[in-house]
């Protein structure tokens, strides 16, 4: 994917896409993934959890496996990369 001229970054823009609500855009012509809308929502929250740029953000391992199989509620996550200014959106 090219965003004015540059390569957009995929966690940048995933996260994005999460941030302004932008999930379609994520599975475009995926129709399990578009009918499962809340599913793919928990597990991206969990994917920019795993990516935080500060590793004590970062879940366990046995924190992950809870929020993916929805034992626990996935809270909503930071911006994983606070120190860059980068925004694909």
């Amino acid at each position: 994917m090219e965003i004015s001229g540059t390569g957009a970054i995929l966690t940048d823009w995933a996260y994005d896409c999460y941030r302004y609500g932008t999930l379609d855009a994520l599975i475009q012509n995926d129709t399990e993934a578009m009918n499962d809308e809340s599913t793919l929502e928990r597990v991206l929250k969990v994917a920019i959890w795993c990516i935080q740029e500060l590793p004590s953000l970062r879940p366990t391992m046995r924190k992950v496996t809870q929020m993916l199989e929805g034992v626990v509620e996935v809270p909503a996550p930071p911006n994983p990369f606070p120190f860059n200014e980068n925004s694909y959106s």
